[in-house]
């Protein structure tokens, strides 16, 4: 599409808040997003000539482009299903309400120059607002055919431009800006065209003001995990050309000096807006992010692509995925996987019910598990599983308090902390659980947990092992040790009085497990069964009919939680430190998904070879029930344990803890800063 198409669109929309061919309260919505449409194309192109202006004018645009659905307005926003629906009508509003987080994205295309996208965004407004236009309410059914015909005839431009950007080292829009800014100056956080809130700014100013060693020393934790975890597990860095790397706004500094190590790897990054991609293919955290707008408007647009999913939508949208990865399968195969600076401090949010937001049925729900299983699989297919890794390191934000800076140094250290001690430490708890046959978890003070984990059986002890010694490589911070439980026999009660999981809050969360997966959920999120169930189906399950237990893994960073707990932020960790404060049951996938014939080993020298289980295993019979594409860790925190005991063939039990307290022989190192704890009160 052109400049020529452009305007033309550009010139009838203009035409439009002058029009009243379209009946209230109907017109108000068009009028409304006919003003935005104008305006922030219209900012986009100031913006785009630089960032010269003003803090105060940067600030106005950036709230004239997200203000609509911030917490304040959200009430009157018809980006709020809620409000849409009982304004619009519930068909109406959830119809409209698509439109108008499709409109919503319009600013971030513009920024980044995608023409093509911007058109078939205004493409589509034209076309539902024509269908206003003739005289009388068009029928639901018509625009749900708009809907459905916008996705499925644009789906494989779509795809093709969300594989180029996780895989293409010429797409260098953000790169660029990290390269090129004046990071000492706050203002560069504006190029992107995210939403820049007060986490951002202070966490660039703060980065500003670290000397440049430490900035280098944080990028280095960072970038050498990402190369151990290719040497841990024999795949070969060399033949790799680029690196994801995921963000948020604010930590350029460290970015950029990751970028520099990273290319003495031989890597260069790939880097791309996270929010760029529509809600229908966007798999989480996959690139740079501002701020947080409005986490309810997020969670109410969840499953906005219920409005058009069908089987022929669904195979379309899996053959444009192939196509798409084909025309890129060089650039696939040199990725070498994702490099992830996590934060955490944000306020918590408790997802409130919506009413009037879209909703799978139980076909749809089948049809999105089999989309999820099956993009994996092709993704697997072009950026190999096995010749891949990762690395994922997290810092706190502002939003954490007054102790920012004490806390950030403090996260410093704990992601630098000494791995030959944890290694030598988890290296006794691994002995023992090698002569288990199963190991026991009970909670307590109000933890109500009482699971039964099945371990895999050893043939020859001298040489193999169980669980992995995990320090700090591809999961910073050190101290876990972790294994692939056998299913048949793995049963009990998992149970958190409270606890987040991927930044949502879930209220006395109880999952049953019978032989390996969970066959009964609830928690107490919401005053009905119905949506507390939902709330698990989608956030733990993913929509399947239930999922095995990946992993289960024992936590030794008593340091973090000893920090946690003195700052009173233990509930704001982030999953790859809060799994380490305690054991953890993974649910989803194992993980050594996608990778478990790469058989590694330990530092003690023997292989790891409980890497599967009864459904990663069909990957060599029928591929497409092996996979869930999704891995969720849930940790019990060491003040809600009574016990951890490994049983032995003979019936023996090994205690590894007792009361929150390692009292295996050789682990009581990792007592002390919970007793530091203790004596502070």
């Amino acid at each position: 599409m052109n400049d020529e198409r452009l305007e033309l669109f550009l010139e009838r929309i203009r035409e439009i808040p002058a029009e009243e061919t379209v009946p209230e309260p109907y017109r108000d919505f068009f009028v409304r997003e006919a003003k935005y449409i104008l305006a922030v194309l219209a900012e986009a192109e100031k913006a785009g000539k630089g960032c010269d202006e003003p803090l105060s004018v940067l600030e106005e645009r950036n709230l004239l482009v997200y203000g609509d659905v911030l917490p304040e307005n959200y009430g009157v926003s018809y980006g709020n299903p809620a409000f849409a629906c009982e304004r619009l009508g519930r068909d109406y509003g959830q119809i409209l309400g698509f439109l108008y987080t499709e409109v919503f994205g319009l600013y971030a295309f513009a920024l980044e120059g995608r023409r093509f996208d911007v058109c078939a965004i205004l493409e589509l407004y034209l076309q539902v607002y024509g269908a206003f236009t003739d005289g009388e309410l068009p029928g639901t059914d018509y625009l749900r055919e708009i809907i459905y015909y916008y996705n499925y005839d644009y789906c494989r431009e779509f795809l093709q431009d969300f594989v180029a950007d996780q895989v293409d080292p010429a797409r260098t829009f953000a790169a660029d800006i990290i390269n090129s800014a004046d990071l000492s100056d706050v203002r560069y956080l504006y190029r992107y065209g995210e939403y820049v809130s007060d986490n951002e700014r202070e966490t660039a100013a703060f980065l500003a003001s670290l000397p440049e060693e430490e900035i280098e020393k944080m990028a280095r934790t960072f970038t050498e995990g990402y190369r151990i975890g290719f040497v841990v597990t024999g795949k070969d860095l060399s033949r790799k050309k680029t690196v994801n790397i995921r963000y948020r706004l604010g930590f350029e500094r460290m970015v950029k000096a990751a970028i520099r190590q990273f290319a003495d790897m031989g890597l260069s990054p790939v880097i791309f807006r996270q929010s760029l991609h529509r809600l229908t293919f966007r798999p989480g955290k996959t690139g740079f992010a501002g701020g947080t707008v409005n986490s309810q408007y997020d969670y109410d647009h969840r499953n906005d692509d219920a409005l058009f999913t069908d089987e022929k939508f669904i195979t379309r949208k899996l053959a444009s995925l192939r196509e798409a990865f084909e025309e890129q399968k060089e650039n696939a195969a040199a990725h070498a996987g994702p490099a992830v600076i996590d934060v955490f401090g944000e306020t918590p949010f408790s997802p409130a019910a919506c009413p009037g937001a879209v909703k799978f049925t139980p076909e749809q729900t089948k049809m999105k598990a089999r989309y999820t299983t099956q993009a994996s699989q092709i993704t697997n297919r072009y950026i190999i599983g096995s010749e891949r890794s990762f690395t994922i390191i997290a810092f706190p934000v502002p939003e954490i308090g007054e102790n920012f800076p004490e806390i950030f140094r403090e996260t410093i250290r704990i992601n630098t902390l000494d791995y030959t001690t944890y290694q030598r430490i988890q290296q006794k708890l691994i002995d023992a659980l090698d002569r288990g046959k199963c190991v026991r978890v009970l909670g307590t003070n109000g933890n109500e947990t009482d699971i039964t984990v099945q371990l895999y059986r050893l043939s020859d002890p001298e040489k193999e092992t169980i669980f992995e010694n995990c320090v700090a490589d591809v999961n910073i911070p050190v101290g876990e040790v972790f294994t692939t439980p056998v299913l048949r026999g793995t049963e009990g009660l998992l149970h958190l009085p409270g606890v987040f999981l991927e930044g949502l809050y879930f209220k006395n969360l109880r999952l049953t497990v019978k032989d390996g997966v969970i066959t009964d959920y609830t928690c107490g999120n919401f005053d009905t069964e119905e949506e507390n169930r939902r709330f698990i189906e989608e956030n733990i399950l993913f929509h399947h009919p239930t999922v095995p237990m990946g992993e289960f893994a024992i936590g030794t960073n008593t340091t973090a939680y000893e920090v946690g707990k003195r700052y009173g932020i233990e509930g704001l960790f982030p999953i790859l430190i809060a799994e380490k404060t305690g054991p953890h049951f993974a649910f989803g996938d194992t993980c050594y998904s996608w990778d478990e014939d790469n058989i590694t080993f330990n530092p003690d020298g023997k292989a790891i070879v409980a890497r599967d289980n009864d459904f990663s295993i069909l990957r060599k019979t029928d591929i497409g029930k092996a996979y869930f594409g999704c891995h969720t860790d849930i940790t019990i925190p060491y003040d809600e344990l009574q016990s951890i005991r490994v049983v032995t063939e003979t019936g023996e039990e090994i205690s590894l803890i007792e009361n929150g307290r390692f009292v295996l022989e050789g682990c009581g190192e990792l007592n002390e800063p919970l007793e530091a704890l203790e004596k502070k009160g």
